[in-house]
């Protein structure tokens, strides 16, 4: 399974882990507060600057499944590195970019970047760390990452604000750079139980049924649910995800192994995250809204009252580190549920402590839910095929953010206090129902992990 590697080779792939998950969820992030600066400096607005955001999130969705197999096919740290080469260049055309249309193009270049780069990041690390620590090291990574995500939407007013929305994809190069640096000198690993070849006509289909399925996500609300065009992506979207289906079936080397969909706690820690991963977004974007509108502070005072909630996500990638895969599906429902709590009673809060106290527990429930949900499902696969899982775990959280997008809509056109509390409830609806569907899953008799035996890491 590991070709080459060394004493301290887990050391340095963490670095490499951690800094691509920093600058990737930073970048992924850091552009809302900074959209009408680049309106401002490029003479675009309306719905054309929101492709600065949704051609990323296409772009990421749509490629994960397949370039985590790529990754176990060709070698987990050589697609890191490509992933991250991509991800820096398109960075750096980004920064010098001289209108919207080339902006959005590097965009896209950027999501493909981060879609190779995160899943066969994680599956490194898997790889490379000894099995009686992975989750911790895992935890640590994520918790790097979680600090990106929550201070992103802030760095990006700040950066945009004090030098130019520039300065957030100037950021990002040297952080590639640095990872490029340290996953040269981290082990190399790959799937070394099958010929490396790529399965092209599921690639296809795949690569296609998502798009559609990601496109119909993120324009299903401006083009409304039951529109032509709506109901072309979703026919599409479900056309090929059929004909994948079937191709997968039939090929002695597929690139999805469907077999990971018999995998029961695989299938609804993915799902379950899918959920807490657009309670997150809901959270990230609508809550700096909120202390700005409703609560009236200021841009700065904004940053400092989010500084709470921001800590508490962070400090919950270690945390969720350090608990057992055998109680990972009853934590993390736990976990979905207080998030849940938290959030209806932010959207009922009457004063701004008793607000900032709501989000900072949600913001800790959340954090445990997202870090579990990629801690747990690389511990119930067999680590050969570790980019598979973890590019399936991603696509479909990755393409839940898009919900969470279209959740937050209402709140930042509005910004009243009735859009605010009614995206915080939808949000906890979403967590509601993850939190239902893992304890749907714990009583359900009988069932192995995707034909494993518990000893393999199978939760509960």
């Amino acid at each position: 399974m590991t070709v080459e590697s060394g004493g301290p080779a887990w050391r340095w792939a963490l670095a490499a882990v951690s800094a691509t998950v920093f600058c990737v969820q930073l970048d992924a992030f850091a552009l809302n507060l900074a959209l009408p600066g680049i309106g401002r400096d490029l003479g675009a607005a309306g719905g054309g600057l929101q492709w600065v955001v949704s051609g990323y999130l296409l772009a990421a969705g749509t490629l994960m499944a397949g370039a985590g197999r790529l990754g176990d096919l060709y070698g987990r740290r050589r697609l890191l590195t490509a992933g991250l080469a991509v991800f820096g260049g398109a960075s750096l055309v980004c920064a010098l970019a001289p209108s919207l249309p080339v902006l959005v193009g590097a965009r896209v270049v950027q999501g493909a970047g981060g879609a190779v780069a995160m899943p066969v990041g994680l599956a490194l690390l898997t790889n490379a760390c000894p099995p009686r620590a992975r989750a911790r090291v895992m935890g640590r990574a994520l918790g790097i990452g979680g600090v990106a995500t929550v201070c992103g939407p802030y760095a990006g007013g700040v950066l945009t604000e004090a030098v130019s929305w520039r300065a957030v994809f100037w950021l990002n190069v040297p952080v590639a750079l640095v990872a490029v640096g340290c996953a040269a000198r981290s082990g190399e690993s790959r799937d070394t139980t099958v010929p490396p070849s790529v399965d092209m006509a599921g690639l296809v289909t795949a690569t296609g049924a998502l798009a559609a399925l990601a496109v119909l996500v993120d324009r299903g609300q401006p083009w409304g649910w039951a529109s032509g065009r709506s109901a072309t992506a979703l026919a599409l979207a479900v056309t090929l995800g059929c004909v994948f289906v079937r191709h997968e079936r039939a090929v002695a080397n597929p690139l999805v192994d469907l077999a990971l969909f018999g995998n029961r706690p695989f299938v609804a820690l993915t799902a379950a995250g899918a959920a807490a991963n657009a309670a997150t977004v809901v959270l990230l974007f609508v809550v700096p809204l909120a202390l700005q509108g409703p609560w009236r502070l200021s841009a700065t005072g904004a940053g400092a009252a989010f500084l709470a909630p921001a800590a508490a996500m962070a400090l919950a990638g270690p945390v969720a580190g350090r608990i057992r895969t055998a109680d990972a599906v009853r934590v993390m429902a736990a976990a979905l549920v207080l998030g849940a709590a938290a959030l209806g009673a932010a959207a009922m809060a009457t004063s701004l402590p008793v607000f900032l106290v709501a989000v900072t527990g949600c913001g800790a429930a959340l954090g445990i839910a997202g870090a579990l949900t990629l801690i747990a499902t690389q511990a119930v696969v067999r680590p050969e095929r570790a980019g598979e899982a973890s590019g399936v775990t991603k696509t479909v959280i990755t393409t839940a953010a898009g919900l969470g997008v279209a959740l937050s809509g209402p709140a930042a056109e509005a910004r009243s206090t009735a859009a605010v509390a009614a995206a915080l409830m939808a949000a906890g609806g979403c967590c509601l129902a993850g939190a239902a569907l893992l304890v749907l899953t714990r009583r359900r008799p009988g069932g192995s992990c995707g034909g494993h035996s518990r000893t393999d890491g199978c939760p509960g």
